[in-house]
């Protein structure tokens, strides 16, 4: 049964397993684990973020395409949700889906669009062409002020369900109300979870098996019969797909929508990092990757602020530690992930249980 949830993609890492299963309990039990709204927060974070970075990998790991527009189809569905929703006086399930209708619409036809055309040239071009679309759509959501709210975005009301203010019955459960926030949570989690199962299905299927093909030979694939423009493009419109399910599953969550929140080149540096952390080519390296960088980004300087109070008395230490100092800290980790798992830390750990 199991096999078959994971498409016969098993962790074949004891090790690895253990982790997954500790981040998989983590996250399907941070509301009543962890209390309050920062690791509520940092638990929806990371839900997304794995969809996020898995729907890149299957372009860069699987593929070998190398895109910058991964935020824009990410902002897109972010948008289509806030936009919805904040253009009417009572928040609807039926106006949410239409937006997120239209912003599927509009991330299919750009997706194959930037495909079609841009996918004949090679690597650094493709990449730059992707990167000029995606920062004149960034510049185009700032600037349609009356539409998109500018540089500050857009909040939203919710469905009455989703509002934190809802509460579903009068009894706690597990010492947590039951609340709109709450099914809010879970509903990221389990739509997040069916998209990265969809993911696991896509790379482990024939479909897959010739991405990866054409990652390791594209004119070996084209040699021996496979459209290879074809298999590009249509890899390229999923992860658009799965992208932009996951910008409207992160906007529903916020209640709020900007464009330094989903469209900003910062979080596609941090896609691009956490994809390397992990380990390209493995959906599980989306797993690991997104946690491990999620939960350093959000509490890296808080630790750093203890230890530093805990050093007060070396004030050299105390001085490295200073919590204004944590993004060079956050930096320096990641070379090390890099140097000691030059080739993700699933990758590593596949590699190793391989060897013995």
């Amino acid at each position: 049964m199991l096999t078959r949830l994971l498409s016969g993609d098993l962790p074949r890492s004891r090790l690895l397993s253990s982790v997954l299963v500790l981040i998989l309990l983590g996250l399907l039990l941070a509301p009543f684990l962890f209390p309050g709204a920062r690791p509520l927060n940092t638990a929806a974070t990371i839900c997304v973020y794995i969809v996020l970075v898995a729907s890149y990998d299957l372009l860069l790991g699987y593929t070998g395409i190398v895109s910058f527009a991964h935020t824009m189809f990410y902002g897109i569905g972010a948008y289509g949700i806030g936009i919805a929703l904040a253009s009417v006086d009572e928040p609807a399930w039926s106006v949410m889906l239409i937006g997120l209708a239209l912003a599927l619409a509009l991330t299919v036809v750009l997706a194959f669009v930037i495909g079609l055309f841009a996918l004949r040239v090679r690597a650094i071009f493709y990449a730059m062409i992707t990167l000029a679309v995606a920062s004149s759509f960034a510049v185009l959501a700032s600037q349609l002020s009356d539409f998109t709210g500018g540089e500050d975005g857009r909040t939203f009301s919710v469905p009455e369900l989703l509002s934190p203010g809802f509460t579903l019955m009068d009894q706690e459960v597990f010492g947590r109300a039951v609340d709109g926030k709450l099914i809010t949570y879970y509903i990221v989690f389990a739509g997040c979870a069916l998209l990265f199962l969809f993911l696991l299905r896509l790379v482990n299927s024939p479909f897959g098996r010739v991405l990866q093909a054409i990652r390791e030979n594209e004119f070996r694939a084209e040699a021996i019969g496979y459209r290879t423009m074809y298999y590009r493009i249509v890899a390229n419109v999923l992860a658009a797909v799965v992208a932009c399910l996951a910008g409207a599953l992160m906007a529903l969550w916020l209640r709020y929508v900007g464009p330094k929140t989903t469209l900003g080149f910062e979080v596609m540096t941090d896609i691009l990092l956490i994809v390397v952390i992990g380990g390209m080519g493995t959906m599980y390296g989306a797993v690991i990757g997104a946690t491990l960088f999620i939960l350093a980004q959000n509490y890296l300087k808080t630790l750093m602020g203890q230890a530093s109070e805990l050093l007060a008395g070396i004030p050299m230490l105390a001085s490295a530690l200073h919590p204004d100092r944590w993004m060079l800290w956050l930096g320096v980790l990641f070379i090390l992930s890099v140097y000691f798992f030059p080739i993700g830390i699933v990758g590593k750990l596949r590699l190793r249980r391989l060897r013995r």
